[in-house]
């Protein structure tokens, strides 16, 4: 039990056939009320029209054999006609207007996937079991016939068939009770059976391969995608990510295999189970014929009847598996959205403060499955209208720092506080508002310029002051090249005519995105990458006049920030080995007195720094 409760995934939960089955009514319902009186039209139209032809039959048998009148004959002709005619007007409405009916519910709930997916915090989407979690729950709803959609359409089904079989007890139980729970064990069997290789096969085929459907979307972005395009080219990488692609097929035609075998033993017994059934029936309906003791005509309505009973209850007890099978995929669903605490961000919002100082007391972070620190002991005070700079090598803890400012990381030790109050007080939107960063990593999306800088709905976009941010970012010489200025769309993915930014493009629209915003704090993570040293200093001299007195934090593992602000602070290894002016750290001839001394040249334009340099 131990060993169990250690293996168990923590981040799946089973919550049990009959609840999956409420939880999917409900939002059948709650989504899409049509259902309310589709499902009973279905239910009258599927009996009727399975076992009205055998009725007709039966009695124009009889008609022939002298068992019925003519005249009679002639009254259920016209009756069946009719019932015929209209069920089978309701039965193709009801078909034209449920099938879109189960994308459209299956469409809402991804989107709340999507939504569910954006809100998580934000240290969750590196842990690659909560990417899992997230490929499995996408895995749930990008079907038809799978997951949460093929869950709706087996309840419904479900549905349909037990009418057709309740009718068909009634009608076979006048011929032989015993046959009829026959047939019946042996669609049990089946059932068992086919459960039992569902569950088999999910379990040891389709679950283990959730890290490879991870690889796989990776590697088909990587091939398609335009940012990559260059470097497969330049380098040859194709035949290279060719074999990598194959290697990964490998392991997917195999699950393939194994899913095949186990299904081609299992179709091998039902098939069996099939013959013995209607051995069963054929064998009883000729015995009582051929003994006078059953008409043709009823000899014709019970074999109709029981080929379609045994075929509705065999369907209705596989739709029993399909739905356990599609009920294991609504857990890995539910699982991902009832995972996390995206919905407890109740804190009370972040007061309106004349200044905005922040304090590290004792802060240390660690990667989740990390044995090394990325952050350790760290206690630091960033006081109002401060320009801080945050410098350092790559992998020396700087951006950690600012994702922890930022509240896009907890702290695992430690805390971080605002005005002397702890940041976990506040709610993650009204925390976030106060902030306007700039990452390096500038991401654009399929939006108008305009759009893209204020972050926000056209409504809601002051076009006149996206285009000054712009102009005051130093992206005014490309928006007079642009055909529709700030109404210009940004990429071809939906726009053929679509824009593509270069570079320093792009994190000269991220810096236009920060004055645009307006917060009272300003957080530059090494967004001029894409510059050389000259140019960042320009562009960082510029832009920190255009944030007049609000506080500025610049991250760099380059020094041309670090001159005009007011403090500075050196990390390495995860820790910060030195704090102060730029002037008290070059004297004290440590880590940032010889980084600065190495980078001096593209930085030192007078004799005097050039002095204080070589100090």
């Amino acid at each position: 039990m131990e060993q169990n409760n250690k293996q168990k995934n923590p981040l799946h939960n089973d919550f049990g056939f009959f609840s999956n089955i409420k939880y999917i009514l409900k939002a059948m319902v709650q989504y899409n009320k049509g259902f309310l009186w589709l499902i009973p039209i279905g239910m009258i139209c599927a009996p009727t029209m399975q076992y009205l032809w055998t009725f007709i039959s039966k009695f124009v048998i009889d008609m022939i054999t002298g068992e019925v009148g003519t005249e009679k004959l002639l009254w259920l002709m016209v009756i069946f006609t009719v019932i015929q005619a209209v069920s089978t007007m309701l039965n193709s409405y009801y078909y034209s207007e449920i099938w879109w009916r189960f994308i459209c519910a299956r469409f809402k709930l991804m989107s709340g996937k999507n939504a569910k997916v954006m809100r998580l915090d934000y240290e969750y989407l590196e842990d690659p079991d909560v990417l899992d979690c997230y490929q499995k729950a996408g895995n749930a709803c990008n079907s038809n016939d799978n997951g949460i959609e093929g869950m709706m359409r087996g309840i419904v089904n479900f549905m349909l068939s037990a009418a057709v079989v309740t009718v068909g007890i009634i009608i076979l139980g006048t011929m032989n009770i015993f046959i009829v729970m026959l047939m019946i064990v042996i669609c049990i069997a089946n059932f068992l059976l086919n459960n039992h290789t569902n569950k088999t096969v999910k379990k040891r085929v389709w679950d283990p391969l959730a890290p490879w459907w991870r690889k796989d979307n990776y590697l088909r972005n990587v091939t398609t995608s335009f940012d990559t395009a260059k470097d497969i080219r330049m380098f040859g990488l194709q035949e290279w990510l060719t074999d990598k692609i194959r290697e990964l097929k490998k392991e997917r035609i195999e699950a393939q295999k194994n899913n095949a075998k186990a299904w081609l033993i299992t179709s091998w017994i039902s098939n069996i189970l099939f013959a013995l059934s209607q051995a069963a029936v054929y064998g009883w309906l000729i015995y009582k014929t051929v003994r006078g003791e059953m008409t043709i005509g009823n000899f014709s309505l019970y074999l109709g009847s029981s080929m379609a009973f045994y075929n509705y209850i065999n369907n209705l007890l596989q739709g029993v598996t399909s739905l356990l099978d599609c009920s294991r995929q609504v857990d890995d669903f539910r699982s991902f959205m009832e995972f996390g605490n995206d919905n407890t961000d109740n804190g009370e919002a972040v007061p309106h403060f004349d200044s905005y100082e922040f304090e590290f007391r004792n802060v240390s972070f660690k990667y989740p499955k990390a044995e090394k620190y990325a952050l350790k002991d760290l206690s630091l005070k960033l006081k109002a209208g401060e320009r801080l700079a945050v410098v350092g090598l790559n992998g020396a803890g700087k951006s950690t720092f600012i994702k922890l400012l930022l509240r896009l990381y907890e702290p695992t030790e430690g805390e971080i506080l605002l005005n002397g109050r702890n940041i976990n007080e506040f709610s993650r939107k009204s925390y976030y508002n106060i902030f306007a960063p700039v990452f390096q990593d500038v991401e654009l999306f399929a939006f108008p310029l305009a759009e893209n800088v204020s972050m926000n709905t056209p409504e809601e976009t002051d076009k006149a002051r996206t285009e000054k941010c712009l102009i005051d970012a130093g992206f005014g010489d490309k928006l007079k090249e642009l055909p529709n200025g700030i109404s210009t769309e940004i990429l071809k993915i939906i726009h053929d005519d679509g824009v593509d930014l270069s570079g320093g493009e792009k994190q000269k629209l991220a810096l236009a995105r920060a004055l645009y915003k307006d917060a009272p704090v300003v957080v530059l993570d090494e967004p001029t990458a894409a510059l050389d040293a000259l140019a960042e200093s320009r562009l960082y001299n510029d832009f920190d006049k255009l944030i007049g007195g609000k506080t500025a934090v610049y991250i760099s593992h380059r020094l041309s920030s670090t001159q005009f602000c007011s403090d500075v602070a050196m990390f390495k290894d995860g820790k910060m080995v030195e704090y102060g002016t730029h002037e008290s750290l070059l004297k004290q001839g440590g880590a940032y007195a010889e980084m600065f001394r190495i980078q001096a040249q593209y930085y030192v334009d007078s004799p005097e720094s050039e002095v204080a340099a070589n100090a």
